[in-house]
């Protein structure tokens, strides 16, 4: 097999190109593509396709797809002979190919060799492999495949491929080919033309070469007000800056990383961690604080950690150190660090980290140094050891180390820090700010408690619903990314969470003995699957609970599953919650969230519990009741015994169920009960002050006397009650009043 994803998806077999068919088809084989020898489970692929919105249909599309791409791909199988390129079983799918068929996994692969290779001080080696990565590309990534997943991996993958060529660019221009390093960075700049570092680098090499005329003239950014020192061009990729809004509530933050840069200036060095749960802006804080605010004289190098850093010995603090360091002497540094770095790759060296330290030192004595790495907890072994050992050396030199991570990170126990900001979840005030600056239009109070309490103050969150509301696909796309990390054991435990959270906006989360009762997992498991989720700040938990901090994050998990598969979900999760003897809210809230039909089997369960469920969720109750009673596939009777309970309980609420009595009345072959459902429709009437109303019907109960003496009784005490309240009877002017009473008296007689 060659799957192409590095443009149009196409494919071979045997040297021959295969028609794939229609777009939706190309998505589910770039999922499984990109998934190659993993189980891909049904429910991924439809989200994959269609996020948090599928058709109906979607499940049988799927179907459908993976049908047709069976065939593409292996053509010669016979119809019943199971499949050995495309395999499904227990709901979900494999593509079985090797990786270094699949042109993704070779352009990541040739990424990392030309990394070992610059960690070797092999620069030939390292440009090879670049433009042989570099020649794998034939357009935008997986163009034209529709769905949030191929929108997440194009932006993924060209973000790559900007990085890899603009080193390729540099390396280029390091050797001496001028020229060709021109022709492609001209070529990136007319694709990015916002990235200011790409102008940089096009004029570097036009000097080089000689043709400084032809330089384009460069954008400078601009310091913020009362910013100190000037705004300066960095060759290093940076994040792009954050709209000043999603800083909003964060003033604080910025200026303590402010005044730490300042301080670094004046030679008082310090090591600063910023912590908070994806989502919150540590990112955008970094970028807001340092962009136009470092003091002249420092220099500041910056940089990523993501999941390929942990296989590069100092691979990540290589690139920070880089990024800051100009001129002949800091290039002897960055090529002995490089160094450094290849014998660490090549196996234990000796002081790989006291030597790599020692040459951030001597960098710092030389002028302030501001190192910044984003997601550190993602760093190679060697990189948090050096970071860990450079914190004794702040408060000695003008070295100021700041670093993000999520909370809890095991990889950061061990990291001191001086200080550690955490961000927390935005102030009501600001999180309202921050909606009204990016919403389209002002939300009404009601839609703006509503994201307030979706979001929990996450910056992330509330933006994305304040400007595309709770259906975008971007905030699905952004939930999704945020859960990346976790395995995928934990992932399917959120879901689960999810699903036990819903129904029940009181409650919002699940027990352990739940969640192990749903998914048939021991409890130690649990704890072990989603002890990352807790510590990451996604689950909160207290006890035996778990809850989502964020309800978003649940009803993304939720609703993102196709609507035939969430009621079979709920379905299941009820049964088993129903058979452990489980409370009947949490029992019904299954029922209620999926919506699953409530069949003769669940409305038995529910007259059985229905008197202990209105004694511990009335609400819920009246809920589930109602959906009962409109349920036709329910028997007769105990739709009759259900719908006698709404009843009840729409009169405990304050509420009109005079409709529901009055048709349990009709049809109840009960003595007592039509006597309570009648008096149960009287007072209803009796509360809504129609008066008339209630007379009729005790005057009809007293005239037939088909009720026990007890509903007798409490019916002449209601008509007492409102007999002052009656007018004389329009029907028949000619009577007084004191006949009309008279009359009643002698039906009550």
């Amino acid at each position: 097999m060659d799957l192409r994803l590095l443009g149009p998806v196409r494919a071979w077999r045997d040297g021959t190109e295969l028609a794939l068919g229609s777009a939706r088809r190309l998505a589910v084989l770039s999922v499984l593509a990109l998934h190659a020898n993993h189980s891909v489970s049904r429910e991924l692929l439809v989200a994959a396709m269609w996020g948090e919105d599928p058709p109906a249909s979607a499940t049988g599309n799927v179907y459908t797809y993976v049908s047709a791409l069976r065939r593409v791909l292996e053509p010669g199988r016979d119809r019943w002979a199971a499949g050995q390129v495309l395999t499904s079983g227990g709901g979900t799918y494999r593509l079985h190919v090797r990786e270094r068929d699949i042109d993704v996994f070779r352009f990541e692969a040739l990424r990392q060799e030309a990394k070992q290779h610059r960690a070797g001080g092999d620069r030939a080696g390292e440009l090879n492999a670049l433009a042989g990565a570099l020649r794998l590309w034939h357009g935008e990534p997986l163009a034209g495949v529709p769905g949030p997943f191929a929108e997440a991996q194009r932006l993924r993958l060209t973000e790559l491929r900007l990085a890899t060529a603009e080193r390729h660019a540099t390396l280029l221009t390091e050797v001496g080919r001028h020229d060709e390093a021109i022709a492609v960075l001209r070529a990136l700049v007319e694709a990015y033309p916002l990235q200011e570092n790409l102008q940089a680098m096009l004029s570097s090499a036009l000097q080089a070469a000689g043709r400084p005329a032809e330089a384009p003239r460069l954008t400078m950014p601009q310091p913020e007000a009362g910013a100190p020192g000037p705004a300066r061009v960095a060759y290093a990729r940076v994040p792009v800056p954050s709209d000043r809004a999603a800083l909003l509530g964060r003033d604080a933050e910025i200026r303590r990383l402010r005044r730490a840069a300042a301080e670094v200036a004046d030679g008082r060095g310090r090591s600063l961690r910023i912590e908070g749960t994806p989502g919150m802006g540590k990112s955008a804080l970094m970028t807001v604080a340092l962009r136009g605010a470092t003091p002249a004289g420092c220099r500041v190098g910056w940089a990523v950690g993501d999941e390929l850093s942990r296989r590069m010995p100092l691979g990540v603090l290589l690139e920070c150190f880089e990024a800051a360091m100009l001129g002949d002497r800091g290039r002897e540094l960055v090529k002995q660090m490089v160094a450094v770095a290849g014998e660490a790759l090549h196996g234990p060296g000796v002081d790989i980290v006291a030597r790599a330290a020692a040459l951030i030192r001597e960098a710092a004595e030389q002028a302030p140094l501001i190192l910044v790495v984003d997601d550190l907890h993602w760093a190679d072994l060697h990189t948090l050891q050096v970071w860990s050992a450079l914190h004794a050396s702040t408060a000695e030199l003008p070295l100021l180390l700041i670093a993000a991570s999520s909370p809890g990170q095991a990889e950061l126990r061990r990291n001191p820090a001086d200080d550690v900001i955490t961000l927390a979840a935005l102030e009501p005030a600001a999180a309202t700010q921050l909606v009204r600056a990016i919403a389209p239009e002002l939300p009404d109070p009601r839609r703006l408690r509503g994201l307030l309490t979706e979001a929990g103050g996450n910056p992330s969150y509330l933006r994305h619903l304040a400007a595309g509301g709770p259906e975008s696909a971007a905030l699905t796309a952004t939930v999704t990314t945020h859960l990346a990390g976790f395995t995928e054991e934990a992932r399917q435990l959120l879901r689960a969470v999810a699903y036990l959270s819903a129904g029940l906006e009181a409650e919002r989360g699940c027990s352990l003995g739940e969640l192990a009762l749903v998914t048939g997992r021991a409890r130690e498991d649990l704890i072990r699957e989603l002890g990352p989720a807790v510590a990451a700040g996604v689950l909160g938990a207290a006890g035996e609970w778990v809850a989502f901090r964020h309800l978003v994050v649940a009803r993304v998990l939720h609703e993102g599953t196709p609507s035939s598969l969430r009621i079979m979900l709920h379905r299941s999760f009820a049964s088993r919650l129903a058979d452990a003897d489980a409370p009947p809210e949490r029992v019904v809230a299954q029922l209620l969230a999926g919506p699953v039909p409530l069949d003769g089997a669940v409305a038995q369960w529910l007259t059985v519990h229905i008197e202990r469920l209105a004694r511990r969720a009335p609400l819920l109750a009246v809920t589930v009741l109602q959906r009962a009673r409109a349920q036709y596939a329910v028997a007769p009777a105990e739709r009759l015994e259900l719908t006698a309970w709404l009843a009840r309980l729409l009169l405990d609420q304050g509420r009109n169920g005079a409709a529901e009595a009055g048709w349990v009345a009709a049809r109840t072959t009960d003595p007592e009960m039509e006597g309570e459902m009648r008096w149960l429709a009287a007072v209803t009437h009796e509360n809504r002050a129609d008066y008339e109303a209630a007379a009729d019907l005790a005057r009809a109960v007293l005239r037939e006397r088909r009720v026990s003496q007890h509903w007798i009784e409490r019916f002449r005490l209601l008509l007492a009650r409102v007999r002052p309240h009656l007018p004389g009877n329009p029907t028949v002017p000619h009577l007084s009043r004191s006949a009309i009473i008279g009359d009643e008296v002698s039906v009550i007689r």
